[in-house]
């Protein structure tokens, strides 16, 4: 999803697209990897003094209602980015910098044939370890 996108789902939502709402999705649309609320917070910290966590969290649980952001638990901490829109793909998540990269395998087509008689209605499939980069740091 990008930002055009998310703020349109907004609006036929019957949410407002505040500068606020707006400079969160900025933030998430800049780059393609998972963040923390604290990871925001400070974003928005820097441009709004005194915003409250409460606002930071309840954006960002709006945000992931809407399926405008997806989340994953890293450290027992929950982390958030742009939800995928294109084709069916899962990730590579860096445990730690957040980077994704899209893996392009999906491991239910040998699942569904194990499980012919059960329906299913949904699933994820993740990947964590460290990408080049931090390999390197």
């Amino acid at each position: 999803m990008n930002k055009k996108e998310a703020i349109t789902l907004l609006q036929k939502q019957g949410y407002k697209v505040t500068k606020r709402r707006d400079d969160i999705l900025s933030f998430f649309s800049n780059e393609d990897k998972y963040h923390t609320a604290k990871n925001l917070y400070e974003y928005m910290e820097a441009m709004y003094p005194g915003i409250s966590y409460d606002t930071v969290y309840r954006n960002l649980h709006l945000y992931h209602d809407l399926g405008i952001l997806e989340s994953t638990d890293l450290h027992a901490e929950k982390h958030f980015r742009m939800n995928c829109s294109d084709q069916h793909h899962h990730h590579f998540i860096c445990n730690t910098c957040g980077t994704t990269k899209k893996v392009k395998v999906c491991p239910m087509d040998e699942v569904e044939k194990m499980l012919q008689a059960y329906i299913i209605e949904g699933h994820k499939f993740e990947i964590y370890g460290l990408c080049p980069t931090c390999q390197t740091a």
